[in-house]
């Protein structure tokens, strides 16, 4: 069964960040996400079984400072994807690359290979790089321009579709590599792999609105995104004559009600945040705190406690799903969720709030789908 990703009209729904420690929240509670394979197999069979769309991964070399331990036991997402895939039968599961990290041959060979074991259902999300102490811990150093880092990136993408679509040997030469007499075999299953890349920065959107079947951005709510959709696809359109989807990530607490939705997240994400570790993250992405108000930098902080500074879904199920159905009318074409526990939450979810979007006409019943 080959990727529906590119074909469904439904709001698409994936689950990010559970190979990784803590998933997107920097907590300290006792039953925070552990990622252990057996928590990573149990949720992508229940995702699978549910409907859910896609399964994303970081891909995360060095953790952080604190006493959660957040990110520091990640599975990495190539031998991840392969055990996932061989253990699903319909939903996509995504590989997270850091090109400066991954050399384009290998990569290629190993992303088909993935698509193979799941019957066309592999994904690529390419990353161009950000997390300095990760370059430290590889020997290299970051490039301090955004267009190095993206030229790179391209140089990169270009290489593993030439190995997917050209037949024999042939060289492939560049700024960044110099390939002599290359090929790749097998191919993926339907020629290439749904991308996804993540674009905040003007290059970063750049890129993906010349290459990415879906760009993943942060957004600070629905109407935020309604501006950024409607800027992403035109530039798409306009400079590249594509069509791209843009999706977002989320993080969930949903409560019978919503006093019990905001007393759990201030529980983990307030009274037992991992500051330092929240301190850390936000440096590295450049959240600097004499950039903002006080009282707009708590916000932050609070919020990248609960969910690595993404999209914010609270409260009861009927609050969720029309808080997701206002990021389906702004114009994206789906979100990721995380979770403090994917797996006893996101049952609440199907449960709960599925049939709900299934009502709004948002998503298919999985009957329909399958």
């Amino acid at each position: 069964m080959s990727s529906t990703l590119l074909t469904s009209r439904d709001f698409k729904l994936g689950l990010f960040s559970p190979n990784c420690s803590g998933g997107l929240a920097i907590t300290n509670v006792a039953d925070r996400w552990g990622a252990s394979w057996a928590d990573n197999l149990r949720l992508a069979r229940l995702a699978d079984d549910s409907g859910i769309d896609f399964l994303l991964p970081i891909a995360r070399f060095i953790g952080y400072p604190g006493t959660s331990g957040f990110h520091e036991s990640v599975l990495e997402p190539i031998p991840w994807a392969a055990g996932l895939l061989a253990a699903t039968r319909r939903i996509t599961v995504f590989a997270t690359v850091h090109t400066a990290f991954n050399h384009p041959v290998v990569s290629a060979k190993q992303l088909a290979t993935l698509d193979h074991v799941g019957e066309g259902r592999a994904g690529l999300n390419v990353v161009a790089g950000w997390n300095q102490p990760e370059y430290q811990a590889m020997g290299l150093e970051l490039p301090e321009s955004h267009d190095d880092r993206y030229a790179l990136a391209q140089e990169w993408w270009d290489h593993v579709r030439a190995l997917w679509t050209r037949e024999g040997r042939f060289d492939l030469s560049g700024r960044f590599f110099d390939l002599k007499g290359v090929g790749a075999s097998p191919k993926p299953v339907n020629g290439t792999l749904p991308l996804i890349n993540a674009g905040s920065s003007p290059q970063g959107r750049a890129f993906a609105a010349r290459n990415a079947d879906f760009v993943f951005t942060a957004l600070s709510d629905p109407g935020h995104g309604s501006e950024v959709v409607t800027e992403l696809r035109r530039d798409a359109r306009t400079r590249h004559g594509r069509d791209v989807g843009v999706m977002a990530p989320a993080f969930v607490v949903c409560r019978e009600t919503r006093a019990e939705a905001e007393e759990f997240l201030r529980h983990y994400a307030e009274e037992n945040a991992d500051w330092d570790a929240v301190e850390e993250l936000m440096r590295l992405q450049g959240m600097h705190a004499q950039s903002f108000a006080n009282d707009i930098m708590d916000t932050l902080r609070t919020r990248f406690a609960a969910g690595h500074g993404t999209c914010p879904l609270i409260g009861t199920p009927q609050e969720v799903a029309d808080e997701i159905e206002r990021y389906a009318q702004a114009g994206l074409s789906g979100m990721t969720l995380a979770f403090l526990d994917y797996v006893g939450e996101l049952e609440d979810f199907v449960a709960e709030v599925l049939p709900r979007l299934e009502a709004k006409g948002i998503r298919l019943p999985l009957a329909a789908r399958s």
